[in-house]
């Protein structure tokens, strides 16, 4: 094995290592198509990292795309069966605008998909195995979750209208304490009200000093569901063994969509950015017409590059 390590990239052998500990859990490789019909993506553009797509015309006329992203593809071809839940994982690569080049780059990503009947204890093996993927990185890396069903909760409950939803939550991403601010001021929310945004902005850090302050979010009884949920999993996940590597952050967010319940970004020490993203897509699974629940993440192994050596 160490001579394996030696003669391959920091890239390829993350990948080689992810494989196993996927596998290892029960996840079956999952292989598709280097490109889809380009609707699929001009429909879900939203969800994508980046917007912009590669395409080309087939043979028959279709207008087809280079795969940008795995995700979609893996949920418009499923078919899970009732009562049990599609594990699968994969290692492909997407063709997107590189995110430090801005160019076009074919670019190596790992991850896993879990749909269909999702339950609480899938739903934390794959956050559990999300982690373990981070320390094939670097035993350096947190991984920060937030509960979404929280977050847009506690906005609705502040009576703030959809369009000022959606600007709470570009500035609850950013961190952007006095944007939320303004924006409480305007809508004339009262001091309660206002607080209870501000602590969405503020509270972050390890499982042990958040976990008691999250019961101010029980504003009603589905943000009270929510955050029993999210207590439920990180302690689940503290039994496993991961929880020093959490951090509880409200600022990770994504499209409210797509998204719905927890939603993590991983992070390793010495890369600027995250290197892992995933979350719950049940409101995706919705969109495309597939019945049951969907979460999952992917590593983005064109980072490890960047590491240090």
């Amino acid at each position: 094995m160490d001579r394996l390590k030696k003669i391959l990239s920091a890239e390829e052998w993350t990948a080689l290592n992810l494989r196993a500990l996927y596998a290892e859990n029960g996840y079956e490789k999952y292989r598709m198509s280097k490109f889809e019909e380009y609707d699929l993506y001009a429909r879900n553009k939203d969800f994508l990292v980046s917007d912009s797509v590669i395409t080309f015309t087939d043979t028959d006329g279709k207008l087809l795309a280079l795969k940008p992203d795995v995700t979609l593809s893996i949920i418009k071809n499923a078919k899970p069966q009732v009562g049990k839940a599609m594990k699968v994982y994969y290692h492909e690569n997407v063709y997107r605008v590189s995110k430090g080049t801005r160019a076009y780059k074919e670019l190596a990503q790992a991850g896993l998909e879990c749909l269909g009947d999702v339950s609480e204890e899938d739903l934390a093996e794959v956050v559990y195995l999300a982690a373990k993927s981070l320390d094939t990185v670097s035993n350096r890396n947190v991984l920060e979750l937030s509960e979404l069903t929280v977050v847009d909760g506690v906005l609705r409950y502040c009576g703030l209208d959809t369009t000022a939803r959606q600007a709470l939550w570009a500035r609850l991403a950013e961190k952007n304490l006095a944007g939320v601010q303004e924006i409480a001021k305007c809508a004339g929310m009262s001091e309660m009200k206002a607080s209870l945004l501000e602590k969405l902005v503020t509270t972050y850090g390890s499982a042990d000093a958040v976990l008691p302050k999250l019961d101010v979010f029980r504003v009603n009884e589905e943000t009270a569901k929510a955050v029993d949920a999210f207590k439920a999993l990180i302690r689940s996940l503290q039994a496993r063994g991961v929880g020093e590597k959490l951090r509880i952050d409200f600022s990770v967010l994504g499209d409210m969509n797509y998204y719905n319940g927890l939603a993590f970004k991983g992070f390793v020490e010495g890369l600027p950015t995250w290197i892992l993203s995933g979350g719950r897509y049940d409101k995706l699974m919705a969109k495309m017409g597939k019945q049951g629940k969907a979460v999952g993440f992917a590593v983005y192994l064109d980072e490890i590059a960047k590491l240090k050596a």
